[in-house]
């Protein structure tokens, strides 16, 4: 079994796949994205490590004061992503990327390490269950949304007021993005193509700024969908997953 593990950096971004994205052509152009926006991420402490495989086996994190997330939190560290797949789950390895980011975050002092997840199993967040038995806790919540962290000092993170509106003004299909993720692009190719096949009103607001991705009005990782004012969802749309779960 690899055990080998690496981290993306200036001298290896351009070279290394990235895991969650390796394989599918029509991704490519969210891949190229990807490392645009990590080369601009890399130098402010953002972490991307991965087992040196062409697999979907990595930890992606960030400290907190520079995570493009709307969530408070003194000295944290953030997990964007977690991802451990296929045939290379149950081998310890989701635990020992967990342990290289808890064990870099007190090495910088930090007081502890959070993320985003939900009440139930949701595809694109970190699983719930897993995290609490890694010593999370829930500490702060937006409807199903839940922050978990591991405090080392007591300190806790929770998300930003802003975050807590769960509404925008316009009563239009709207979809708040970043480039973080290599599967954005060809969704909103999907979502774009079937809305104006429909005659459906799209807007699309691109969080390419700190500043943005702190006053999205709810919760948002990479990506926050509101439909007829309402927050809906973190899910990635696609065609299919628009016309079943949002345009109902």
């Amino acid at each position: 079994m690899c055990d080998n593990y690496i981290n993306l950096g200036m001298n290896n971004i351009h070279e290394e796949h990235l895991c969650c994205a390796i394989s599918d052509k029509k991704h490519q152009v969210g891949v190229d994205d990807k490392r645009s926006w990590l080369s601009e991420r890399i130098p402010e402490g953002h972490i991307f490590r991965k087992l040196d495989v062409k697999g979907k086996v990595f930890i992606e994190y960030a400290p907190l004061e520079t995570a493009w997330v709307p969530v408070n939190g003194k000295n944290f560290i953030y997990v964007f992503c977690f991802w451990v797949s296929g045939k290379y789950k149950s081998k310890g390895h989701g635990k020992k990327l967990l342990d290289y980011c808890i064990e870099d975050a007190k090495k910088r002092n930090r007081s502890g390490v959070c993320v985003l997840s939900s009440k139930k199993k949701t595809p694109f967040l970190s699983d719930k269950k897993y995290m609490l038995k890694h010593g999370f806790k829930d500490v702060d919540k937006i409807g199903d949304y839940e922050l978990l962290a591991l405090s080392f000092d007591g300190e806790k993170p929770v998300f930003a007021d802003n975050a807590r509106k769960q509404e925008t003004v316009s009563k239009d299909l709207t979809i708040y993005y970043s480039k973080q993720c290599p599967y954005i692009p060809n969704c909103l190719e999907q979502v774009e193509n079937y809305c104006n096949a429909n005659n459906i009103p799209l807007n699309l607001v691109e969080v390419d700024s700190l500043e943005k991705a702190r006053s999205v009005p709810g919760v948002f990782n990479n990506y926050a969908v509101f439909y007829q004012g309402k927050f809906q969802t973190v899910h990635l749309l696609n065609e299919g997953f628009l016309k079943k779960k949002i345009l109902l």
